[in-house]
């Protein structure tokens, strides 16, 4: 008696599973079961002979559809993501979809969003150097946001823009610990920014261009606000049009995090068409990034990396 309850748990637990199953359309009812070959695959049917041996039936097989994998490895390089885009777009009505699933597997550890503020230094503050430097992620929240002293003493606040004043210095971190921190965050990253070169040139620092997205440079957002193309447009001005919400408002100055998720939602608005965009210049095959010698950061810092009238202006 023992045994044959546990066997019938066992064909009950089995009996559940089955049903559930069924239910999820992974497994046919069991009224169709002895149909279900002849159903499915006509051509593929086999007929016994009279010596025993199985004859396939003549008729061809349609060969199965490609089908282009929805995720890609977290290591894949930023050409591969855009040729994937392309090749996602070209596969009908739910490509759009297709592409929004596949860039989701990849965004949390590739895309980020950078905005700086800078005060200016040197005779009259005509130098300007880094006082706080903003990076959120895919989703915009804020995973870097820090006060950085900057190595010449401050002769202009320049408050009205950059919102820096003398008490935020108070907690300001030196200028060196800072660019090591954030170039640690922008490593191998997709940079997405506003004028993003003011950016990188007061981080003293040079991202790979086919790893960098800068939202006042692409025709599509100028063309969806209705503005120009040649047209240099402001954050201020793509944000109010496209995204209807007023930025860089008041007295107080700009948020550099307001800045960066601003940047960050103007890119996810034509990240499609961006991307497709940017696959069809690519070229034919891209360099492995293993071999890649951008993908060090840190190279970036020696004076050959510079050019001739950057490193003669005393930057």
């Amino acid at each position: 008696k023992g045994r044959s309850k546990k066997k019938s748990r066992k064909h009950q637990r089995f009996m559940e599973r089955r049903a559930l199953l069924e239910q999820k359309g992974l497994l046919s009812p069991r009224g169709h079961l002895g149909s279900q070959t002849s159903v499915m695959q006509p051509e593929a049917q086999a007929t016994l002979t009279a010596n025993g041996t199985m004859a396939q039936r003549s008729g061809k097989v349609p060969k199965p559809k490609r089908v282009v994998s929805t995720s890609l490895s977290p290591s894949a390089s930023p050409d591969s993501i855009a040729r994937h885009h392309s090749v996602l777009l070209s596969q009908g009505n739910a490509s759009s979809k297709k592409v929004r699933t596949s860039s989701l597997v990849l965004r949390p550890g590739k895309y980020v969003a950078i905005d700086c503020e800078m005060v200016g230094t040197g005779p009259q503050g005509r130098l300007s150097e880094l006082a706080r430097c903003s990076v959120v992620n895919y989703e915009g929240d804020v995973i870097y946001d820090k006060y950085v002293q900057p190595e010449l003493p401050i002769t202009d606040y320049r408050t009205r823009w950059s919102g820096i004043t003398k008490k935020h210095m108070k907690s300001a971190i030196p200028f060196k610990t800072a660019q090591a921190e954030i170039l640690k965050i922008l490593k191998d990253k997709i940079v997405v920014g506003h004028a993003i070169h003011n950016d990188f040139q007061v981080l003293k620092y040079f991202h790979p261009k086919d790893r960098t997205r800068d939202t006042s440079q692409i025709p599509v957002l100028k063309q969806r606000a209705g503005l120009p193309v040649k047209a240099n447009v402001s954050l201020k001005n793509l944000a109010r049009h496209l995204l209807h919400k007023k930025i860089q408002v008041g007295c107080k100055g700009h948020s550099s995090v307001e800045d960066a998720q601003t940047a960050m939602e103007l890119y996810r608005l034509v990240e499609v068409q961006w991307e497709k965009e940017l696959a069809r210049s690519l070229p034919p095959r891209p360099p492995s990034p293993v071999t890649d010698p951008t993908a060090d950061s840190s190279q970036y810092m020696d004076d050959q990396y510079w050019p001739t009238d950057l490193m003669s202006s005393g930057l």
